[in-house]
């Protein structure tokens, strides 16, 4: 079908990966304990050294490059709530601290994000990180902290496949983003404000997750769409924000959705989140790529940080 091809065309990204051989891996840590201030400590222990046998399997078997991804993620200095190293891989990282923190922000990653491509991610989350923590602000005390988490919960789609034109994988991953963010709230200080940043594909992932989800704020950016018609039908109590660079690829995206005949499968994302017909409020991106929303400096970035602080009067609209 036509539709498909303009759509698998529109949202692939240019960085596209090779078919590799299954890289062996431990099964994922087993914690025994739900995820409160008390437990992080062991929590983020555990997975370091999940991901350090996860290292050393993937060096045996031959696969530097993903060997090189494990072992940095198992170093003393990161914070992991979860990690699995099997297939694509799966990582889930605190930057900052998440015990005392008032302000937290979870980033959704969008197509081709696994533990191959995870550095460019962790960049995006540090980035925020650093606009967070040298963000002027006169609303914030000494006693304020903020948080980041990097959440690669799911398997995210190919950039070139028919997956990634679907809300397939977005299905899938929505309840286990919901549950992440319920145990969240068991982990963090109570009412903590709580912000999802969701690029390209992620938003979809958040569009899907978005009804009952504990979330204070949900930003769409580089998004093709949610897979609802408006922000009232993702069913939310969190204000929804979307911004796009003009220089990002996504708007060449159809915005159309449509059921293929005969498989339950939908294709497409429906209407434009930062068009008026959607209704979220629109923030300045300037001139982002779609890649570039989390550059040090950048308009989009500045607006992030506004939203993940709850400065919503500072945040300059588009």
């Amino acid at each position: 079908m036509l539709l498909p091809a303009l759509l698998a065309a529109a949202i692939v990204l240019p960085l596209t990966g090779a078919a590799r051989p299954t890289v062996p891996a431990p099964p994922p840590a087993t914690l025994t304990t739900p995820l409160t201030p008390a437990t992080l400590a062991s929590a983020y222990e555990a997975n370091r050294k999940n991901a350090a046998e996860a290292a050393r399997m993937a060096a045996a078997h031959g696969d530097t490059h993903r060997a090189a991804a494990d072992h940095a993620l198992a170093a003393p200095s990161r914070h992991l709530l979860a990690f699995d190293g099997r297939g694509s891989g799966q990582a889930t990282e605190v930057i900052g601290d998440l015990t005392h923190a008032r302000h937290i922000a979870v980033l959704v990653p969008g197509s081709d994000t696994t533990l191959d491509t995870y550095p460019r991610f962790h960049r995006a989350a540090a980035s925020l990180y650093t606009a967070l923590t040298h963000h002027p602000t006169e609303s914030r005390t000494p006693t304020d902290t903020v948080a980041v988490i990097a959440w690669l919960g799911y398997e995210t789609p190919a950039t070139v496949s028919t997956t990634v034109t679907t809300t397939t994988r977005a299905d899938e991953a929505a309840p286990r983003l919901r549950a992440f963010v319920r145990g969240l709230r068991t982990a963090a200080p109570a009412g903590a404000h709580l912000t999802l940043l969701c690029h390209s594909y992620g938003s979809v992932v958040c569009g899907r997750a978005a009804p009952g989800l504990a979330a204070d704020d949900i930003a769409l950016v580089g998004s093709p769409g949610t897979g609802a018609d408006s922000a009232t039908a993702l069913h939310t109590r969190a204000r929804v924000w979307a911004a796009r660079g003009t220089a990002d690829w996504v708007a060449h995206v159809p915005h159309v959705r449509t059921g293929l005949s005969g498989t339950g499968t939908t294709v497409g994302f429906g209407t434009d989140p930062v068009s008026a017909a959607f209704g979220a409020r629109v923030f300045d991106a300037a001139g982002a790529g779609h890649s570039g929303y989390f550059t040090p400096g950048s308009a989009s970035l500045a607006n992030l940080a506004r939203i993940t602080l709850g400065e919503t009067s500072e945040v300059t609209r588009a």
